[in-house]
């Protein structure tokens, strides 16, 4: 570190115009102009303190370290959530907009001052996730959700609290846990991790916090499995069954019949099939024969005060595509010929939909689960009713998608059709895959030479 002498600046009249300051540092040269003398002896002076009291000199700037740094700001973890939940609104699907307000809601609890709260629990919970963590409705809650907010931000700890490890911990386990303390579900701690880790992004971003806590915290969180549990399967018989139970459901059976048999013969997600029009169906013109489902959008349900439309579905592109993207899945004669006499019963709802409800609105999930409760009800014995089988709707579309995979249809075929990775589509349905078992026994019995596969036994592997 070296501080030269100042320089005068002249111009072609002789006349100062600048005093400037040069030094070096690291055998890099800088220059810095003053209108006045005293200015730059002042900046000089300053320089040649630095480097006497053994300062650091940042490379980027030459100037000592110390004069970069400013106070750090303070904020309430209730202004910060308010914030990140803002920030992230734009960009994230409506159901991904709730997820953030339950994990910011869990969490807030942790940073609470420890003041005793005057209202109940269930209250506050309702008040930050309902509002306080909705950038859409936050402006428009009622008097009473308003204190209670205001009161939530007045007992708010810091966000810089969080540098503290114990903090940090309490924090990730409020988000983690369920209400009877215990550690929520797989699915639900991985992902409310995720949105604390974001969120702790988000504070160094505005320079709330130096690193981020949540990322060298340790959790157990519990085992989870994403393969389909064979028992949900239905066979074909089972299936035809269902759907013969829901047609007889009145009046909204023959509606939604159709909607089933889209899952179970097309493969379709529940979330994608209520998004199907009549625009989408390639249908074949002979009995019989097959046809095509254009599939070109998904639409969720989140709940209107989560949507931009204030609709309860959120319609948005296709699981794991781009914008714009779509698929091609096969339709089965059995399937065209149900969608066919569905269309030329009933239509198309007022806004183009195939699947609508009596009043020709959007289907909503409440109805699609009660509906097939009662048809499991009917169509299953009691025992079969208490089982895993078809126990959602979306089973459905396992028991279409393992149909397709035992029928000797490659994998790449249909996770195309799917809309899955041919990994993520084997990694799933591993469990559901018949007929290999038997095909390895055989070949080990032929390899011993202990006799044929009749005489030791063909019973189907478990």
């Amino acid at each position: 570190m070296r501080v030269y002498k100042t320089e005068k600046r002249k111009n072609k009249d002789g006349k100062v115009t600048s005093h400037r300051v040069l030094w070096q540092t690291a055998g890099k040269l800088w220059k810095k102009p003053f209108s006045n003398a005293a200015q730059a002896d002042t900046f000089r002076s300053a320089l040649l303190t630095a480097a006497r009291n053994g300062e650091a000199f940042a490379l980027s700037t030459g100037e000592p370290v110390s004069w970069s740094r400013t106070e750090r700001p303070s904020m309430t973890w209730y202004a910060f959530a308010c914030k990140f939940v803002d920030m992230k609104w734009k960009d994230a699907s409506a159901k991904h907009r709730a997820s953030i307000a339950y994990a910011l809601t869990l969490a807030t609890f942790a940073m609470l001052n420890g003041t005793v709260c005057p209202y109940d629990a269930k209250e506050v919970r309702t008040a930050l996730r309902r509002w306080g963590y909705n950038s859409k409705e936050r402006e428009n809650c009622p008097e009473r959700i308003t204190d209670v907010l205001k009161w939530v931000a007045r007992n708010s700890e810091p966000v810089s609290t969080l540098a503290t490890p114990a903090t940090a911990r309490a924090l990730l386990d409020a988000a983690t846990s369920r209400l009877d303390g215990k550690r929520a579900a797989a699915n639900t701690t991985r992902n409310h991790r995720v949105i604390l880790s974001s969120a702790m992004s988000y504070a160094l971003e505005m320079r709330l916090l130096d690193s981020n806590p949540i990322t060298g915290l340790k959790l157990n969180s519990p085992k989870s499995s994403s393969e389909v549990d064979r028992r949900s399967v239905v066979n074909p018989n089972q299936a035809r069954a269902l759907l013969r139970s829901v047609q007889a459901q009145r009046p909204s059976g023959p509606l939604l019949m159709p909607f089933f048999a889209t899952l179970y013969f097309a493969g379709l997600r529940p979330e994608e099939a209520v998004e199907v029009r009549k625009s989408d169906l390639l249908m074949p013109s002979a009995p019989k024969a097959w046809g095509w489902i254009h599939v070109r959008r998904t639409a969720p349900e989140a709940g209107k005060e989560w949507t931009d439309s204030g609709e309860h579905r959120d319609a948005r592109r296709l699981k794991h595509r781009a914008e714009g993207e779509t698929r091609m899945v096969p339709c089965v004669p059995e399937l065209a010929a149900i969608l066919q006499e569905h269309l030329a019963a009933h239509g198309t709802g007022p806004d183009g939909r195939i699947f609508h409800g009596v009043e020709g609105r959007a289907l909503a999930t409440s109805t699609i689960r009660r509906t097939w409760d009662n048809a499991r009800k009917t169509a299953l014995a009691e025992e079969e009713y208490a089982s895993p089988l078809a126990k959602r709707p979306y089973d459905l579309r396992h028991a279409c998608l393992s149909t397709w995979l035992n029928s000797g249809v490659s994998a790449k075929q249909v996770a195309e059709w799917a809309g899955n990775s041919p990994k993520v589509l084997l990694s799933t349905y591993s469990k559901c895959l018949v007929g290999e078992a038997e095909v390895s026994m055989r070949r080990i019995i032929d390899a011993l030479g202990g006799g044929s596969w009749d005489q030791i036994g063909n019973e189907e592997s478990p």
